[in-house]
């Protein structure tokens, strides 16, 4: 009994631990919930790009996450939906038309060499040197007060524009940006520090737009934007207050059935679930998981897997009690028994979870998720939590009250009348 009360204590400081983290931890929610915008972006094959590869998309995935990252927004999701087309979903975005431009726009960067007829240049000719050769860009101002954009290269980039620069004294170099032409300054010597400035007659949010596409990274291929819809934020609470409203409902009918047919264990379980509860969003708080709708339903489908698992220990714990146990032993037999069943059936709903969160798409991917944490912690509340307070609540002698456990007197009476007999036969070597 004391190792119980040890547990027990356990179980006390780890809901409390739990309750912190649910209180001071912020809650991740979906598009769904919240409102946002669902964009499908496909990259496009081009005079160069004959096919379209997974390395290519892998590559435009990448950059389109540290584009989405330069927005300023969180728990955006992106992720492939086909061998050409991402999904991206951006919950609770202020202005959807920058996120259009800002996804589908391919951010090159490229220094050029003038191409001469004498005194005029008639082309630029490529240098190699890129926007992929930048460490960094930055909103500066010029000595005249006009806004301006300052890069920094990186090592290999360093090299390059130092010998970019040094073959181009006394001419012009120009840097273009998504094709146009931003500015072609005479070199007057060459430049060692891995600094440049493009100047362009910018506004600030021009200058600041140029600096975020640029710290992102081009896309890989050009990608184009072919679908895109959007929530919006009045939806989006909506469906959360309907959702929590359900959720609600659900563990209030739950509770009161459980309460109704199994009586005080019904009361053990009803506050099991609430510790379940509060460590399940702990743990989606901690990893963290967006919640979306689907995310909802998996989390209100596993409590009805927990209460799943204490319906199958209380009445083969009934069970034992008919038999004429003790109410440890009983306790424990029920367990015990239980065990198994609860076990197998988690399991294989487990092994579904895994395989729709790697085949599904992200709306099937939170519903897997959320199921197969909700089912993972329900097995510690129905084995531990439930297990345990039992054990401090009923103790370990014979069950004077059975209308505790929705017994009736007459059964639990001649089940022990009868173990009695065959104790007293055994005594005297009496068989039966």
């Amino acid at each position: 009994m004391k190792n119980k009360k040890l547990i027990l204590w356990g179980i006390i400081l780890l809901v409390m631990a739990a309750s912190f983290i649910v209180w001071k931890k912020p809650t991740s929610l979906g598009l769904d919930l919240v409102g946002g915008s669902r964009i499908v972006l496909e990259a496009q094959t081009t005079d160069t790009i004959a096919k379209i590869t997974q390395d290519m998309m892998d590559g435009l995935k990448f950059a389109i996450e540290k584009r989405v990252n330069a927005l300023g927004v969180s728990e955006t999701q992106v992720q492939q939906m086909s061998e050409t087309r991402l999904l991206i979903e951006i919950p609770n975005i202020k202005d959807p038309k920058l996120a259009r431009e800002f996804l589908g726009d391919t951010a090159e960067l490229e220094f050029k060499r003038p191409v001469m007829d004498g005194d005029s240049v008639v082309d630029w000719e490529t240098t190699g040197l890129t926007g992929n050769d930048l460490k960094k860009a930055s909103v500066s101002t010029d000595p005249a007060g006009g806004w301006v954009v300052l890069l920094e290269f990186n090592d290999e980039g360093t090299r390059k524009f130092a010998t970019l620069t040094k073959e181009l004294v006394g001419k012009p170099m120009a840097i273009f940006f998504n094709g146009e032409l931003m500015s072609s300054p005479n070199v007057n010597e060459q430049i060692t520090g891995g600094h440049a400035q493009i100047s362009g007659n910018f506004t600030y949010d021009d200058a600041k737009k140029m600096v975020d596409f640029l710290n992102a990274g081009a896309l890989p291929v050009p990608a184009k934007i072919v679908e895109e819809s959007m929530v919006s934020p009045t939806l989006g609470a909506d469906s959360l207050h309907k959702s929590l409203v359900a959720g609600l409902i659900g563990l209030g009918l739950v509770a009161l059935f459980m309460i109704f047919w199994y009586r005080v264990p019904g009361v053990i379980a009803c506050i099991a679930l609430s510790i379940y509860a509060v460590l399940n969003f702990a743990v989606f708080k901690i990893i963290p998981v967006t919640l979306t709708l689907a995310g909802i339903a998996g989390f209100i489908l596993s409590i009805g897997m927990a209460v799943d698992a204490n319906i199958l220990i209380f009445e083969r714990t009934k069970e034992e009690l008919r038999a004429g146990r003790t109410l440890y032993t009983a306790i424990e037999a029920g367990f015990e028994r239980a065990f198994t069943s609860i076990f197998d059936s988690n399991t294989t709903t487990i092994i579904t979870c895994v395989i729709l969160y790697l085949l599904g798409s992200s709306i099937v991917k939170g519903f897997a998720l959320t199921l197969a944490i909700g089912v993972i912690i329900s097995m510690f509340s129905a084995i531990t939590v439930t297990r345990n307070f039992m054990h401090v609540l009923f103790g370990t002698g014979q069950l004077k009250h059975p209308g505790w456990f929705g017994l009736k007197e007459s059964e639990i009476n001649a089940a022990y009348e009868a173990t009695e007999t065959k104790r007293e036969n055994a005594k005297f070597g009496v068989l039966d």
